[in-house]
């Protein structure tokens, strides 16, 4: 066999692979020859078919069949012989394996970059820590309080934050715009979920009103055919409920799984729940001031096969969160809207993964098995749960790779120059405003 190889551009190679024909023919007719003694054709016996026959009949199928096994083959034989470590699979060009001739073709892939990890050192960061305090407690009760509220009917005029049911018809000029129209729509007042002034307009109605609200659209709207358009909607309040929140009682701790100890006991399990939302939330915060800063102080080439498959998977990702169970073909998502978060997380994963080969990590046992018993917790029967999770490589692997990415963390972390900063609980764990997003009133067809 014969290798050559050429750096096209890049991390691309093109790598031509040449097989004695000797190797293909002989591979071919031993095929030919198995298949001989076992083929069914009509007017031989079984097994006593002349090779011939089985070679007129079946030879160009078993020869594209073996020559597809020989370029595969051939092909992990030499990025071996050549030390190379592909990123992705080849695109194989300009076969040509014709009867009594030598197998060649063209195999052309990219390979993984050679990493130069940074001075950890000069990553400066903060952690964010703070305190559970009894009015932490008090507020994250009544969130819970709020969580399993329900909706009485009442006969009074609408105020904020009631529930209405109401139809209605929005109009430019008189005419009906897409969107505009609903009919039985439940609407929280107060949510924000209409454009100004359509929520407040219904403060004061009573049920079985029918009136009239002489709105504009933001200039800003989304939908740039209706931005800064002024638009008459005409309302009907078919019914008005408020909110009706749960006793702090027996009953309330027991929907929680509270069973025994009463409002101490309840409020430790609160408490509890709420440290371990705080040290999660403080640390992913500060992983990803990490990854902020790895991705500054690293320089280095992206295999763009890596990023394909990446913006696959992140595409994927994207219609089963949104697609909310409709059918929807990934395709028509384009690679624009997640090429540059495939690319970071590229970026990061060579990175870590480098950290990971210089330093021998490896999944600590103990620290798997207590992610696992953590995930299990939240379940009625978490022994079968960590049975489960044990008998089921591929779902234990997953365990083990958070694991493993979270003892490069503490690596990182180790090295690193990060300040403590004292906050509030709320602080602490409010999520990260997303970048370059912004927020807009939902158009008013339910929007």
């Amino acid at each position: 066999m014969q290798v050559s190889i050429e750096t096209t551009q890049g991390l691309e190679r093109k790598m031509t692979i040449a097989v004695p024909g000797e190797r293909v023919d002989t591979a071919v007719n031993s095929r030919l020859q198995e298949a001989a003694r076992s083929v069914n054709l009509k007017g031989f016996r079984k097994g006593k078919v002349p090779f011939k026959v089985v070679k007129s009949k079946f030879g160009k199928g078993v020869r594209q069949e073996v020559v597809g096994e020989l370029m595969s083959q051939t092909y992990y034989e030499a990025i071996q012989q050549q030390k190379l470590k592909p990123a992705g699979q080849p695109r194989i060009e300009g076969a040509k394996f014709d009867e009594g001739t030598d197998l060649q073709f063209t195999a052309i892939f990219e390979v993984y970059p050679e990493i130069n990890l940074p001075d950890f050192s000069k990553i400066k960061s903060e952690r964010l820590t703070a305190e559970v305090t009894e009015t932490d407690i008090d507020e994250m009760i009544e969130t819970l309080r709020q969580q399993r509220k329900s909706w009485q009917v009442v006969q009074r005029a609408a105020a904020d934050k009631d529930l209405v049911n109401i139809d209605y018809v929005g109009t430019v000029d008189g005419v009906e715009f897409d969107g505009g129209k609903a009919a039985g729509s439940k609407l929280v007042i107060g949510a924000e979920r209409m454009i100004p002034g359509f929520e407040t307009g219904i403060i004061g109605k009573n049920t079985a009103d029918t009136f009239t609200l002489d709105l504009e659209f933001p200039a800003e709207y989304h939908n740039k055919d209706m931005a800064g358009k002024k638009a008459q909607f005409k309302i009907t309040l078919n019914s008005v409920s408020e909110q009706a929140l749960p006793e702090i009682d027996e009953e309330f701790y027991k929907s929680f799984g509270v069973e025994e100890g009463g409002n101490s006991a309840f409020r430790e399990e609160v408490a509890n729940n709420m440290q371990r939302e705080l040290k999660t939330a403080s640390r992913n915060k500060l992983k990803n001031k990490i990854m902020d800063a790895l991705i500054k102080l690293v320089d280095i080439s992206i295999p763009q096969a890596l990023v394909a498959g990446e913006i696959g998977q992140l595409r994927n990702q994207a219609v089963q969160q949104f697609g909310r169970g409709q059918k929807i073909d990934p395709n028509m998502l384009p690679d624009e809207l997640f090429a540059d978060q495939a690319r970071r997380r590229v970026a990061l994963g060579l990175v870590l993964g480098e950290v990971i080969q210089q330093q021998g990590i490896k999944a600590d046992a103990a620290k798997v098995r207590t992610s696992v018993e953590e995930l299990a917790s939240t379940y009625e029967s978490p022994d079968e749960v960590i049975n489960w999770y044990y008998g089921n490589k591929e779902q234990l692997a997953s365990i083990e790779g958070a694991v493993m990415e979270d003892q490069v963390f503490d690596y990182i972390i180790g090295l690193a120059k990060i300040a403590d900063k004292k906050v509030g609980y709320q602080d602490a764990i409010k999520p990260d405003a997303p970048q370059g997003q912004s927020s807009q009133p939902d158009p008013a067809s339910d929007a």
